[in-house]
Order: C-alpha cells, then sequence, then structure tokens
C-alpha cells in the first residue's frame, strides 16, 4: 500500500501499482474524466503512470495554471506530427515550450514559409479531433537509438546516445506517431484543444553551435482558451507597433549594420537619450554615496585566469595576439577591474562600505542568430558598481540598494512587479551551510526593504544566490532589470583584503550590483515601454517650433532661442508645408510638444502648444510656454531637491 496525502491534508492508501487514473477514479469518475495531470511530491506525471511512492499528491485540471506548460509541450507534439505529416522526410529535432508559447527546430533541405502555417494548423487540427492516446513507452537505450536511425531520425539518435547511462529513455506515442520525450502529457490530444497559432519562424543551430547543421524553427504560442489566445495575440500585435527597432529608426534614435554585429551606432537624438539618462544615473549614484571610477578595456590574459573568468567565459571574450605574443582580452565585465583599484594600498574596516561605480563598457561574442536590436548585443555599457562590505552589513547594503533601484524603475517608468531571490544551483561553489546563511541573508534584506521575494529554485549565481529585479512594462510585459549578487569567491580569488579593529587582514564581501543592467537593453525596454512618446525630461527632442507661414519665420527663430535658453532642447521647422503636415511628422518622430506660430502669434507674443497624440492645442505666451515646460522637463530625482 501507498499513502497519499491530499491537499486538504486528508491521507488515503491505495493498492501499490495505482495509477493516477485509479486515484481520480476512486474519488469520482466525473473527477477522472476532468483531471488530465497529477502531481506527486512536486513532480507532474501522466495520469496512467503508475505511482511508485507515496507522498504529496494533488490531481491538475486543464483549467489549472499549472497545467499550461503541458498545454504548450503537447502541442509541440501535436505540431511536429502535423510537419512530418505534411513534409515527409523531415527530421524532428528538439521542441520545448517557452514562456507564452513553444517552438520546434526541424532539419528540412527546403525552406519552410509563413505560408505553410495555414495548411499546418489545419493538421493540427485534425491531430487534436483524432483524440489520440498519448502513451508512455521505456525502451533500452541501444533498441532506441536503432529505432530512431532506421526511421532517418539521427538528431533524436544522437539525443540518446548523449543522454547519462542511468537516464530512462522514454518515448511518447501519439496514435502512429512516436518522439522521444521526457513527458508529462495529457491523456490524449484531445486536451490540447484548439487555441494554438503558429507565430513565426527562425533559423537555429542543432545544439546552439555554429558549426553543426542548420535547423528551422517554427514558434508557435497555446493556451487553454481561445479567449486567452486572443488576448495575447493582441498583447503582440501592440508589441510589434512598439518594437524598439521600428520605433527607434522613425525616431532616428540609432541603427545596426552588418559590419559591426551586436555593436551600436547611436545617432544624435540617441545618444541625447542617453547622455540624459547616464546624467540622471550619476546623480543618483553620487547621492547614494558611491565613488566612480574608470577601468581598462583590454587585460591579459593572465589577469583572466587569476580572476576565473578565463576558464568559464573564454568563448564568449573577444580575445586578440599582439605581435609582441601578448593575449588580451577585451573585458567582458568589470568587476575584476574594482578588486585592483580595491587592492591598491591598505583599506581601513572604517572605508567600508565602498560603494565603487562604473559605466563599464564590456564585450561579450554572442552567437549572431542570438542577437537582437538593443536587447542582446555584443557591446554594451553596464551601469555597474561593486559594493566591498563587512559580513555584517551585507543585510543593510542590500536593503538600501533594493530601494535605490525600486525607486530608479519607478522614475524611469517601470513598475517593480516582483523580486525574486536565485537559490543555489546544482552546479556550486560553497558548502550547504554557507548557501543556508547567504540564501537567509539575503531574504532578510529584501524583507527589511518592505518587499517578500519570489524564490526561484536554483537561479543562483555559481558562487552565491542572488536577487532579480522583475519589472513591468506598459503592455503587462515582464523584464529582469536589476540584480544584486553576493559574492565571497572573487576577493578571494584576487587576494582582496582589508584591516579590521582586531588589526588583522580580513576578506571583505562583494555584492555586484546592477539597476539598469546595460545602457543598451534597458533604452531599448524603455522604447517599447512608452511606444517612444517619452516624458518630456526624457525625450531627445522636446519641442519644436513649426510656422504656420513664413513671414512668422523670424519669431519662429527668437522662440526656439529663448526655448534653448531655459534648457528645453528644442528644433525648428520653418519648410514651406501645412502646419497640419508638419505636425504629423514630427508626431512619427515622438516629439512631444509642438509649438506653432503664425502671424498673428508673432503679434501677440504667443504661441499654440500642440501635445504628441493630441488634436487640441493651448494658446499661452512664450514666458507661460517656457514656466510649463521646463517645470516637467525637470528630472524626477531634481524636482525632488527642489
Amino acid at each position: 500500500m501507498i499513502d497519499l496525502k491530499f491537499p486538504d491534508g486528508a491521507v488515503r492508501q491505495y493498492p501499490a501499482g495505482s495509477t493516477a487514473r485509479d486515484v481520480a477514479t476512486s474519488i469520482s469518475p466525473s473527477l477522472a474524466k476532468k483531471a488530465v495531470l497529477a502531481e506527486l511530491n512536486g513532480e507532474q506525471r501522466d495520469m496512467g503512470r503508475v505511482l511508485e511512492t507515496g507522498g504529496d499528491f494533488r490531481l491538475i485540471m486543464r483549467d489549472d495554471p499549472a497545467a499550461l506548460y503541458t498545454i504548450r509541450h503537447d502541442t509541440a507534439h501535436v505540431l511536429a506530427e502535423a510537419v512530418q505529416t505534411l513534409f515527409p522526410g523531415t527530421q524532428v529535432t528538439i521542441g520545448p515550450a517557452i514562456e507564452d508559447g513553444f517552438y520546434y527546430d526541424f532539419y528540412r533541405e527546403e525552406p519552410f514559409s509563413t505560408d505553410d502555417f495555414a495548411a499546418i494548423e489545419k493538421e493540427m487540427g485534425r491531430i487534436v479531433d483524432r483524440d489520440a492516446k498519448f502513451e508512455r513507452e521505456v525502451w533500452e537505450r541501444d533498441e532506441a537509438i536503432q529505432f530512431f536511425e532506421a526511421r532517418g531520425e539521427k538528431f533524436k539518435a544522437e539525443l540518446i546516445r548523449d543522454l547519462p547511462g542511468t537516464e530512462t529513455i522514454t518515448l511518447y506515442k501519439q496514435g502512429d506517431w512516436i518522439d522521444l520525450c521526457r513527458g508529462p502529457h495529457f491523456p490524449s490530444t484531445r486536451h490540447v484543444g484548439k487555441a494554438f497559432k503558429l507565430t513565426k519562424l527562425a533559423g537555429a543551430y542543432w545544439r546552439g553551435d555554429s558549426k553543426r547543421e542548420q535547423l528551422q524553427r517554427i514558434y508557435g504560442t497555446a493556451w487553454a482558451t481561445k479567449e486567452d489566445l486572443d488576448a495575447h495575440l493582441q498583447r503582440l500585435e501592440e508589441a510589434e507597433k512598439r518594437d524598439h527597432r521600428k520605433v527607434g529608426k522613425a525616431m532616428e534614435l540609432f541603427h545596426m549594420q552588418e559590419e559591426g554585429r551586436g555593436m551600436v551606432f547611436w545617432h544624435p537624438k540617441g545618444w541625447v537619450l542617453w547622455r540624459v539618462l547616464e546624467a540622471y544615473m550619476r546623480r543618483r549614484l553620487d547621492a547614494a554615496g558611491y565613488v566612480e571610477v574608470k577601468t581598462p578595456q583590454v587585460l591579459d590574459r593572465k589577469f583572466w585566469e587569476q580572476s576565473g573568468h578565463w576558464d568559464k567565459y573564454r568563448p564568449n571574450m573577444f580575445v586578440c595576439e599582439t605581435v609582441e605574443g601578448e593575449e588580451l582580452s577585451l573585458k567582458p565585465m568589470n568587476c575584476p577591474g574594482h578588486v585592483q583599484i580595491f587592492d591598491q594600498g591598505q583599506r581601513s574596516y572604517r572605508e567600508l562600505p565602498l560603494r565603487m561605480a562604473e559605466f563599464g563598457a564590456c564585450h561579450r561574442y554572442e552567437p549572431s542568430g542570438s542577437l537582437h536590436g538593443l536587447m542582446r548585443v555584443r557591446g554594451f555599457t553596464q551601469d555597474d558598481a561593486h559594493i566591498f562590505c563587512r559580513e555584517d552589513q551585507i543585510v543593510e547594503e542590500t536593503a538600501e540598494f533594493i530601494k535605490l533601484a525600486r525607486s530608479v524603475h519607478a522614475d524611469l517608468g517601470m513598475e517593480t512587479a516582483y523580486i525574486s531571490l536565485g537559490t543555489r544551483p546544482e552546479n556550486r561553489a560553497g558548502t550547504d551551510a554557507f548557501w543556508d546563511k547567504a540564501e537567509t541573508l539575503m531574504a532578510e534584506a529584501a524583507r527589511a526593504a518592505g518587499t517578500e521575494p519570489v524564490v526561484t529554485e536554483g537561479d543562483g549565481a555559481f558562487y552565491a544566490p542572488k536577487l532579480d529585479f522583475i519589472v513591468k512594462d506598459a503592455i503587462g510585459r515582464e523584464w529582469t532589470c536589476g540584480t544584486i549578487q553576493l559574492d565571497y569567491v572573487l576577493p578571494e580569488r584576487l587576494n582582496a583584503t582589508y584591516i579590521a579593529e582586531d588589526g588583522q587582514k580580513h576578506r571583505p564581501v562583494m555584492l555586484h550590483r546592477a539597476i539598469l543592467g546595460s545602457f543598451e537593453r534597458f533604452i531599448g525596454i524603455m522604447i517599447e515601454n512608452y511606444a517612444g512618446a517619452f516624458p518630456l525630461w526624457l525625450a531627445p527632442t522636446q519641442a519644436v517650433v513649426a510656422t504656420i507661414t513664413s513671414d512668422a519665420d523670424d519669431y519662429a527663430r527668437d522662440v526656439m532661442a529663448r526655448f534653448k535658453a531655459a534648457g528645453l532642447r528644442t528644433e525648428i521647422d520653418l519648410r514651406n508645408e501645412k502646419v497640419g503636415y508638419k505636425v504629423r511628422e514630427h508626431s512619427v518622430g515622438k516629439v512631444p510638444v509642438i509649438a506653432v506660430v503664425g502671424r498673428k502669434e508673432a503679434e501677440d507674443g504667443m504661441v499654440a502648444i500642440r501635445r504628441l497624440g493630441s488634436q487640441a492645442q493651448t494658446l499661452v505666451t512664450v514666458e507661460e510656454a517656457i514656466r510649463i515646460l521646463t517645470d516637467e522637463a525637470t528630472p524626477p530625482d531634481l524636482k525632488r531637491a527642489c
């Protein structure tokens, strides 16, 4: 007999060899029909799988949020069967569920087209209607390899060969179609439903290796209901309108080109935005007691070996050899350089905490297929800082950083949705006792800052736990922006010390922290959050003075000069075009304010203020316009200081 404990606390006994379906049937036949998955000791399982042991047990219905991953996983299997049915000879590789959807990678000589999606979706619908059972089978390793090789599925055979010898080889059938998979799956294809849609095509390399076969990746999304699907597609449509690459081009902020993959060409307006953001961040850091430093871009291989980054990050480092035989690397991160500054001279406990900041330009080699506008680049600048402190200062310093980061994100238009606590990964340094202590400290710090962290198991850094800031944008998407990580390892590797009160040398604790993460990515997020319509203080061009008639040109120049003298970033438009045309054009460029002037405005010393997205206009004096606009253009931190 096995003992199962249900969510209500009740414990019931069942015969050995019982399945989750047996358990459900014993409670209610209707429940057995509704349940699609079971959870035993935190692990989801097929309804037909034997329960080998007792423990915490619950049944999962299809409308349970916990079932959404399996909806997407099952849909990926249905997609793969549909593709192989319609395009014989196509090999399947891997097809996981991902956030908001799924994908499957295929190997095929001929390219797919988005024009194929309608036929594929239709075939997927037929597979769902067929209501074929998902059946789990355990195979011998060699038998499974031979099976897939005989079918011409070399990728599946390779996957099986590379699995650990202790791994149970499981295949899942849906009718006559079969795939290598750990599971779990729903009872049948009917439970997948039809709230799915194929969304895009992309290229991929087998196992992410650019030297291996190139694959074709079909992405899709799947939801529990048609209403959920429609809502998601609407969000995607809105996200497409906000795509920072399109908006950035329309606003003339930046561009990227093949000769500098993953590198950004900042245009004048884009660089203005950068400088405004940098100035704001510098003021916030100055006020929070940080000292700013600058470390070298290029350092010798020996340095990176000593820090440990050469072994771990070498594939992602830009390395060169000089004519003198030196092997150098562009820095992929700033932290080892900051330790070098800390190590100069003898440090006292009285100097701690030492908060050392740098707007540090870094370079990392990212595969070309992963590059994505400003969001994933090879050259980037971090708003990086490292806090050197004593162990008894960790909680206070972390709590203060949390408050600072949340305040910055709010100023920049982002709501902090939650803070995640990444706990010990499987592959980690340090003892369990160390991790127990470190995780407790980070959780305590979050609570001291007035927030309860959301624990993400196994998401910590190799050397210590971390807190990540998850912010929500205007259309509800979540972004990870900002982190603080606890590090005992790097000070040890680079021999960082301070003289404590006892007169002895001690190791400082190092807190790695960033608020934006990188300027590039955060600006990309801001562009999409605001859809380019930045608040006045951030807008690259804050106002355009536009004329109605040419006899107002001189007055327009005077207005522009007065706006500029007041500190407003102002342009002028004297073109011989209708004012409506000018307004529409500057609206595309997301200019927040158009100051329209004609003969009458010139005579009366007035301007007609038009706001982005509004047809209305407000007639005010130049002095009043300057007063209103300079107030709006004052950064939030300076407003608070007034």
